[in-house]
């Protein structure tokens, strides 16, 4: 099937979900944890995005943060995150669930979004557990306090964390509600997001995955895309 089949897929519902991952993101020229640069200095990032490497060395793990603040700060929205809140604009019921946590959604305009991953311009207490926006790109080399005197760590959900219990409810209510499903620049394997696709299919929802690789859905998928999303996102909505 093609992007002809998909758009007319698309222009005839009311209800989307739409799910992104880092492949979105890599287009503005975010780097990816899978991809080429997923190395910071020798250490890789499952290393460093667990609650266990920040209780060990808060510094080192801050400063990884501060490193990739500074990258995203520089990113700018690509056609695909564009196109996206261009959708939800003039769709009835749109739902966006990212993985990203780099807020480039909402720079391009995108206002319904369930940010499943936490977000790298947030911080969250250790002790009180207030949560702070910051969009300073320079954090600093040290972790700093919050009031209550607890370090501050990114509003992120790390490696051996679960995702917010009311943002996966969310999520999946709006997946189950939908009648289209865009699966785009997403791995495949993280769970639960990955499975979003499957609690569609088995409600007999088309999903349209696109996808510059072959990912585990892309055999099941109802339309597989290969190619860039900011290619084929402004295509599939024009």
């Amino acid at each position: 099937m093609s992007l002809g089949a998909a758009r007319s897929l698309l222009a005839g519902a009311r209800s989307i979900a739409a799910l992104t991952g880092a492949g979105i993101s890599a287009e503005s020229g975010v780097p990816t944890f899978r991809g080429p640069g997923g190395l910071w200095r020798e250490y890789r990032p499952e290393d460093l995005a667990t609650p266990e490497a920040f209780h060990a060395d808060p510094r080192l793990v801050w400063e990884w943060y501060a490193w990739r603040r500074d990258l995203v700060a520089r990113a700018r929205p690509n056609p695909g995150h564009l196109a996206l809140a261009a959708l939800e604009g003039r769709s009835p019921s749109f739902t966006l669930i990212t993985q990203n946590v780099d807020g480039l959604h909402a720079l391009a305009g995108s206002r319904s979004i369930l940010e499943i991953h936490g977000s790298l311009w947030r911080t969250r207490c250790l002790g009180c557990g207030s949560v702070r926006v910051d969009r300073e790109p320079e954090l600093g080399r040290t972790p700093p306090r919050c009031p209550c005197g607890a370090l501050l760590r990114p509003d992120v959900v790390w490696f051996g964390e679960a995702l917010p219990e009311d943002l996966l409810v969310r999520s999946i209510a709006a997946v189950e509600a939908c009648e289209i499903l865009l699966v785009i620049g997403s791995s495949g394997v993280v769970q639960p997001a990955a499975s979003f696709a499957e609690v569609a299919l088995s409600r007999g929802v088309p999903v349209v995955e696109i996808n510059v690789d072959p990912t585990p859905l892309s055999a099941r998928a109802t339309i597989a895309l290969r190619g860039p999303s900011g290619e084929f996102l402004p295509r599939l909505i024009s």
